[in-house]
């Protein structure tokens, strides 16, 4: 097996095929030169640890000790009073460290992984193995070399992946009215004291604030005076290795054949899902899992092998973008719901975003949660759940 890009994917894939048969010739390429990422924090949940304990306890392990877990969803709007989203927490951690575990579990396995490696010869490379993984990204060379079926859409706000050295307390959406229009963040803790703040608004807005001429250090400086309540006066910077402009409008990319030949499609290289839902490393990760699944199924036939990979996590996926979608749609149209909004209604809207929270008796825990008291209760329940999860992965118990 040769895979074709060193994130999430393509390691987690490799990882996999190697642990099946240890035999077996498994290869990683990447472009970029080790631990190189333009990313700040990734965010997962406890059906990932759940999955990865599953199929490869020992990297699990790894993984869960490298993150951080926050406990709290908060929603702020200028001043007001934080807005409190109960029950809801999460883990995250550094995109690099995330890489750093992954190659070193990788070559623990016997995985041999190419860096600084070019391959987007699609023709050239499907000679070299037996299957031929594409992991390379939202942009896949090998995907726009071969026969996929895959569309392109743009979304309509602009957005910038940034960091701070602010260690936020809990996952924060925080918006700020300014005179050009609304402006927020999607914010939560990291590695090493950071967190990642990924800010967006309308075009309007973005081009009204002057971000659209402005060089990128004043740019910095103005988002992080626009937000300076939220990140307690600290800068905002772009990602590590990353210079130049850091705006972009996010890219849909949905891809209805997932198999072409021998190569198969895993992680971005066939599927994004939005930002504001947070699972992309997830959706990775679980792509390898489904694919190694349908190889343990279908071992005396690759072909079929990757047609039943295909099959059924083309659904699943798709179920999972339709989500994205929405929370996408959500967002383009916030800042009509922000104008005079109540913010703890507010906050419920943006929790029920995907439509998935529509039952009257759940605003009534929504308004519950904003007395503190009651507000201890259910993130005392929800640590009970969080450590019932743990013990049945054999963690250790830690305190949190």
């Amino acid at each position: 097996m040769l895979c074709v890009g060193g994130g999430p994917a393509g390691l987690y894939t490799a990882i996999l095929a190697a642990c099946a048969d240890p035999t077996a010739e498994v290869e990683v390429r990447e472009r970029t030169a080790p631990a190189a990422t333009h990313g700040w924090g990734v965010v997962f949940g406890e059906n990932l640890l759940d999955d990865l304990h599953r199929h490869d306890p020992e990297g699990g392990r790894l993984l869960r000790e490298a993150a951080t877990v926050w406990s709290r969803q908060v929603v702020r709007v200028g001043a007001a009073v934080p807005v409190h989203l109960g029950g809801r927490y999460g883990f995250s951690m550094g995109r690099a460290r995330l890489l750093e575990i992954l190659s070193a579990r990788a070559e623990a396995v016997g995985v041999r992984i190419g860096w600084g490696t070019d391959a987007s010869d699609l023709a050239a490379l499907r000679s070299e193995a037996d299957i031929v993984v594409a992991a390379d990204g939202a942009g896949s060379r090998i995907r726009a070399a071969g026969a996929f079926d895959t569309s392109v859409t743009t979304g309509r706000n602009r957005f910038a992946w940034l960091g701070t050295d602010h260690p936020l307390a809990a996952f924060t959406f925080a918006f700020e009215r300014t005179d050009a229009g609304w402006i927020w963040f999607h914010g939560y803790p990291s590695s090493g004291g950071t967190s990642t703040s990924i800010v967006e608004c309308s075009p309007e807005t973005w081009a009204g604030l002057g971000l659209d001429t402005l060089d990128t250090a004043a740019g910095l400086e103005l988002l992080a005076g626009i937000f300076a309540r939220h990140l307690d006066g600290r800068p905002l910077r772009l990602p590590p290795g990353r210079s130049g402009s850091p705006w972009q409008t996010f890219r849909h990319v949905r891809t209805s054949s997932w198999v072409d030949g021998n190569v198969v499609l895993v992680g971005d290289a066939a599927h994004t899902t939005h930002f504001a839902i947070g699972s992309g490393t997830t959706l990775a990760i679980q792509d390898a899992i489904r694919l190694a699944e349908a190889r343990a199924l279908f071992h005396d036939d690759p072909a079929g092998a990757l047609a039943g990979y295909a099959a059924v996590r083309g659904r699943e996926v798709d179920r999972i973008q339709l989500d994205a979608a929405r929370s996408m749609a959500w967002f383009e149209g916030l800042p009509e719901r922000l104008e005079e909004a109540d913010p703890v209604r507010f906050g419920y809207d943006l929790l029920d975003r995907r439509g998935d929270h529509s039952e009257s008796w759940r605003y009534g825990v929504h308004l519950a949660t904003q007395v503190p008291g009651l507000r201890r209760v259910r993130q005392g329940m929800t640590r009970v759940r969080r450590t019932a999860r743990a013990v049945r992965r054999g963690e250790p118990l830690v305190p949190t």
